[in-house]
């Protein structure tokens, strides 16, 4: 009860302080440059100052924020990267170095490798055809909601939720995990599938694909209520079948939001963490980049040369996906 107050007054306070704040500053920008009472060039002087102060205002919260939690961390992993464990004497390029020989880095970019191949694809593919399908049903929109249910969940709680899934009782016990009572139901043997290697990964990467088609589906979804409907009839008079429709008409004239949504997940699954840890914490070679970056800088002794190097690695990853990204929702808008 404690915490649910603290979280009450927290929230209420943070959104009283930013009514203030906002009511505050505005008030004493049209003092000190007022413009009712004055006529003239005066006044339309004071106008144009305060238009272009105010957006400044608003927005100096979320540059302050910004610059604190994001640029700052930015330049700070970049500085550690070229330092030792205590983050004071530098070291060149040893980190890098120690990574390319390191067994567990290798081990963690495969395993990242095989996310990438994996959850962005069945994401986007699972969207598609689920978007398609809910638009020709009358129940569409109730399934799009269930469909789209994962995505107020954290990953954390995601986790916990499939930690029921894959549970595992010796053998002769009670089955409280799903796919082990269906496999024992079915006469076979459970078995411990986060342990299994390699086949590991595949299970975890599961609970993003649950996540993240809400996601493909409702962004896809909307790109297929833009299709023109002439082009459509065209081709059913022209003797298309639903497949030819849907792969050869409908399908090209979304790619740029399939790309979209495609390398918006890539980007989520170069920094999956949260599932990795809370399912196996990397054990059993399912350790990803962020998670065992998570392990250099604040545990082991907390090297932040080396947690910091796996960090840049990382952020040199994401960025041209980003910028492609950006580039081409930007192209997307322009289009509408």
């Amino acid at each position: 009860m404690q915490q649910l107050l603290f979280a009450v007054f927290t929230m209420v306070g943070g959104v009283l302080a930013c009514v203030l704040y906002f009511f505050g500053t505005n008030f004493l920008l049209d003092r000190m440059f007022p413009s009712k009472g004055l006529t003239g060039a005066e006044a339309s002087k004071n106008l144009r100052i305060t238009n272009a102060i105010r957006p400044w205002l608003f927005m100096a919260p979320a540059l302050f924020a910004l610059t604190i939690y994001l640029v700052y961390p930015v330049f700070e992993s970049v500085r550690l990267a070229f330092h030792d464990r205590t983050g004071q004497q530098f070291v060149g390029f040893s980190n890098f170095a120690w990574m390319i020989n390191d067994g567990e880095f290798r081990q963690s970019i495969f395993n990242n490798f095989l996310w990438l191949l994996v959850v962005p694809a069945l994401s986007t593919f699972f969207g598609l055809i689920v978007a398609a399908l809910t638009d020709r049903i009358w129940w569409g929109n109730i399934a799009k909601t269930l469909i789209f249910m994962p995505m107020a969940i954290s990953f954390v709680g995601a986790a916990v939720i499939w930690k029921f899934v894959y549970d595992y009782r010796a053998e002769g016990s009670e089955q409280i995990g799903i796919l082990n009572a269906i496999v024992v139901a079915m006469g076979g043997s459970p078995e411990a599938w986060m342990t299994i290697p390699f086949w590991n990964n595949f299970f975890l990467m599961v609970i993003l694909i649950w996540i993240q088609t809400g996601f493909a589906m409702v962004i896809l979804s909307a790109a297929l209520r833009g299709i023109p409907e002439e082009t459509i009839e065209a081709a059913v008079i022209d003797g298309a079948n639903g497949f030819q429709i849907f792969f050869k008409i409908m399908v090209p004239q979304i790619w740029g939001t399939i790309a979209v949504v495609w390398t918006t997940i890539t980007i989520l699954v170069l920094k999956v963490f949260d599932i990795v840890l809370a399912m196996t914490n990397g054990q059993w070679q399912t350790q990803v980049l962020a998670n065992l970056m998570f392990d250099w800088m604040f545990r082991g002794g907390g090297d932040f040369g080396r947690g910091a190097s796996i960090a840049v690695v990382i952020m040199i990853l994401v960025i041209p996906i980003m910028i492609w990204n950006i580039r081409n929702a930007t192209k997307e808008m322009e289009g509408h």
